[in-house]
């Protein structure tokens, strides 16, 4: 546990270091600010807003729409540039395990995110002020639940296609290829193949629609397992690939 939290808190550090994790920031809090002060001057002056409040999905949707991109951003570098300086032969003659790495990679971009996420609770804070009784606590929680799932599922993804290449251009875009597949592309054929049992293995892989159902206050078991699953999945699959490459 004592190598995974150095690891982690040093790529942590190696954030506030980096230009593209200032500009993933500055992009990402830029888009969500616009975007809520848009949605609060259409509100507050055009009829046809005038019968429904903003909800918190005002700001965590647009926030998953920018980590789909900022997350390829913010990992393509944690072990593709450790295999092009070659870096990560010294790292594997140390005493820290394969998982070690990765999930201290990962855990260093996770918290992060972390701090992006928590500089939009001012958001919800301005919200609560402007709507009567306020927003629903419940949909709130649920609603960032779903979004710290969601980054983890992204970073995790991520760190598995820094391991598998050592260009990091080819990470970003693999990552990216990836996320729009889960987020995106995976559901569309369920409007062109008529087998109900194939329609529901895609539904339930479906990234984005069990995002939608927590955003919307509604959490069941497979909304939280699934995408702990895949989390697992990626770092496991990341931690394979750097085994393999210990006994090239």
């Amino acid at each position: 546990m004592r190598n995974i939290w150095t690891i982690s808190r040093r790529e942590y550090r190696h954030y506030f270091t980096s230009p593209i994790a200032y500009i993933a920031a500055l992009l990402t809090l830029l888009t969500v600010g616009i975007y809520f002060v848009v949605i609060i001057y259409y509100t507050a002056n055009q009829s046809y807003y005038s019968n429904t409040a903003p909800g918190i999905d005002i700001v965590i949707g647009p926030l998953a729409t920018v980590f789909l991109f900022a997350a390829p951003a913010l990992t393509m570098r944690l072990l593709a540039d450790e295999q092009r300086m070659g870096t990560l032969e010294l790292l594997l003659t140390t005493p820290i395990k394969d998982g070690e790495l990765v999930l201290g990679k990962w855990l260093g971009a996770f918290l992060f995110m972390l701090t992006i996420i928590a500089a939009t609770l001012i958001y919800p804070i301005v919200l609560n002020k402007l709507t009567t009784p306020g927003i629903d606590q419940g949909v709130m929680v649920s609603a960032y639940l779903a979004i710290i799932l969601l980054i983890a599922v992204f970073l995790a993804i991520g760190t598995a296609m820094s391991s598998f290449f050592s260009n990091q251009f080819a990470a970003f875009f693999a990552t990216l290829a990836v996320l729009i597949l889960f987020w995106w592309l995976i559901r569309l054929p369920t409007f062109i193949i008529q087998n109900e049992s194939f329609n529901n293995i895609l539904n339930y892989l479906d990234l984005n629609g069990r995002f939608n159902s927590m955003l919307a206050g509604s959490i069941s078991i497979s909304d939280v397992v699934y995408p702990i699953s895949l989390t697992a999945l990626g770092l496991f699959l990341g931690a394979v690939a750097i085994e393999i490459r210990r006994w090239r």
